[in-house]
């Protein structure tokens, strides 16, 4: 059952077509904005007496502050923010996995179920219907699965660890404001990193972004389709989404071009990467839509290829790793009617351990490549990049043994 808001504490207004969207959660939106985080580490108690300050000043009552003083270390938090593995796989190992028959199946059958939902989202947001399809998907399998981890302790765990507490301390205020205000419960369950609902929302979007999409005076995004698909496209348009412009493209590369000019931010006309030799996957002309692109090769120069368009920087924003936010992409593609990418014969990559050396051999040329954890991700990659130019080789990003024994 869910807990509807006390009529005092919202007024609906009219939104196109009728429908209505809780003014609450931006209002709740001012009060939830963390001030300077409590220094994380420490004794335990004694910073969530500093966390209890700071939600009380945000305007936090009783009931979230009783919900603060229950909050616990979870060990398995810790456990599974070490160990990211999945995140080791390279891109056609990665979306093979996650793009599977029964997400493709289960995501047209909800695109058609949901479809005047999805065209309420399009309308109001400009966010097309594949594009949240393919996040309700992959996060959740739409909905079946949202995590059975304690969202509170997860994030107070996260938040008093020194590892990342920049990235987990601002969402325990809004968090805190959600359970004092009865928007969910105090034992309110989600994924091991703080998110909450069939798309795995953070606290602070959850406050900010809410959406009521049946109209029931509830922004409920665990049990309520319409206020997930909604909701998700209110916080994708939050992240610079632009109505109307494509995301991904894929594309074939010629055998030879001008690598260094390659790279997801070197964003150029499409006449341009048709001057050089890039094609449609058929092998037709590329037609110039009037938008620049950048070239990503998640697996170097002889892997799959997509151009990448301003919009897939949105992709980026909901998840930093590459790879997630290209299968994701993808995933939106498929849903769209495109057909699977052409893997084509990426050269040989490294495996975790070689990927470490190169890691901690890039370190000590002064490259800031974040943790040494064998995982490919954003630094690694321009590291990689700046190395190859640096030695003559073909700039594409791509590890390599190869570059490996070069360096």
């Amino acid at each position: 059952m869910r807990t509807k808001l006390q009529p005092q504490r919202y007024q609906s207004r009219k939104r196109a077509g009728g429908r209505l969207r809780s003014a609450v959660f931006a209002a709740l939106l001012l009060t939830a904005m963390p001030a300077a985080a409590q220094e994380c580490g420490g004794d335990f108690e004694a910073w969530k007496q500093g966390v209890a300050a700071e939600a009380k000043a945000a305007g936090v009552g009783a009931v979230g502050l009783d919900a603060l003083e229950d909050a616990a270390i979870d060990d398995k938090v810790l456990a599974r923010d070490r160990a990211q593995g999945v995140f080791a796989q390279t891109f056609i190992q990665f979306s093979d996995r996650m793009i599977s028959a029964y997400r493709l199946k289960q995501g047209a059958a909800n695109l058609k179920k949901y479809a005047d939902v999805f065209a309420r989202a399009d309308q109001q947001f400009g966010v097309q219907a594949p594009i949240i399809t393919a996040f309700w998907g992959l996060e959740t399998d739409f909905g079946a699965v949202q995590g059975d981890f304690h969202t509170l302790s997860a994030l107070v765990t996260l938040s008093h660890d020194r590892r990342r507490p920049q990235l987990f301390r601002p969402q325990l205020v809004p968090l805190l404001t959600l359970i004092d205000r009865g928007v969910v419960p105090a034992d309110v369950t989600g994924a091991w990193a703080g998110e909450i609902g069939q798309t795995q929302i953070l606290p602070s979007d959850y406050l900010a972004r809410g959406v009521d999409g049946d109209g029931d005076g509830i922004v409920d995004l665990r049990r309520s389709v319409p206020d997930v698909i909604m909701t998700t496209a209110n916080k994708v348009l939050s992240r610079g989404w632009k109505r109307d412009q494509p995301w991904i493209q894929e594309v074939r590369v010629p055998e030879d071009m001008p690598w260094d000019q390659t790279g997801r931010t070197n964003k150029l006309p499409l006449s341009q990467w048709a001057q050089w030799g890039v094609t449609n996957p058929d092998g037709t002309p590329l037609v110039d839509n009037g938008l620049k692109a950048g070239l990503a090769l998640p697996m170097g120069r002889k892997g799959p290829a997509f151009l990448a368009y301003d919009n897939f920087d949105v992709y980026l924003e909901w998840n930093q790793s590459f790879t997630y936010a290209l299968t994701a992409a993808n995933f939106a593609t498929r849903l769209a009617g495109a057909k699977q990418f052409d893997p084509r014969n990426p050269e040989t990559g490294l495996n975790g351990d070689q990927m470490k050396e190169l890691q901690t051999k890039l370190e000590a040329r002064g490259y800031d490549v974040g943790t040494v954890d064998g995982i490919l991700g954003t630094n690694t990659r321009e590291a990689i990049r700046k190395e190859q130019m640096r030695l003559g080789m073909p700039v594409d990003g791509w590890p390599t043994p190869e570059l490996l024994g070069k360096l």
